[in-house]
């Protein structure tokens, strides 16, 4: 029951956000801010800096305690999995990914085994179809936005849900 109820909770970060309400349209103050807004590059960095895993390091555990907002991508507004991954290597590296957790899981970059993941990977989630990302910081242990009414976090991959619902790790800095 707890797996399942884990499984649903998840499943937002696999999907688009949503459109914000009529609300939200008519009084911009109260949207979530996009990275145009923030002044951040959307051209893609052609390469990585050298130091960039440390950097995503730094930021991803900088961002442990922000609240989970669901479509969320800013420190301000909370994030969602996928929009944490986004922020964390948009300003650290440079470095523009897909929006969802599924997208990322797409990428044309090297797949890697639990047991040879580095810093600054990419680490998905599901079963069937991902459902979730993070960022592996070191050490067996990863940062993510894990679900509604919770925050950013730091945990364990060889938790019991992590460690059945691990799909792989993709190296994106290389």
């Amino acid at each position: 029951m707890a797996v399942t109820a884990a499984a649903i909770l998840l499943a937002a970060c696999g999907s688009a956000p949503h459109k914000p309400s009529s609300s939200q349209r008519r009084n911009p103050a109260s949207a979530v801010p996009i990275a145009k807004n923030l002044g951040w590059s959307m051209t893609p960095a052609a390469a990585p800096p050298a130091d960039a895993a440390n950097d995503v390091l730094f930021r991803a555990i900088g961002l442990v305690g922000t609240p989970y907002r669901w479509g969320g991508n800013t420190p301000q507004g909370g994030f969602d999995c996928s929009g944490l991954i986004n922020y964390i290597y948009v300003t650290s590296t440079g470095l523009r990914l897909p929006r969802t957790s599924a997208e990322m899981a797409d990428l044309d970059k090297p797949k890697v085994r639990e047991g040879e993941l580095a810093s600054g990977d990419l680490v998905f989630f599901g079963r069937g179809h991902i459902t979730h990302v993070g960022v592996y910081v070191g050490k067996g242990r990863f940062v993510h936005a894990p679900n509604s009414g919770g925050t950013v976090r730091l945990d364990d991959l060889d938790g019991a849900y992590w460690k059945e619902n691990f799909a792989y790790g993709r190296r994106v800095l290389n």
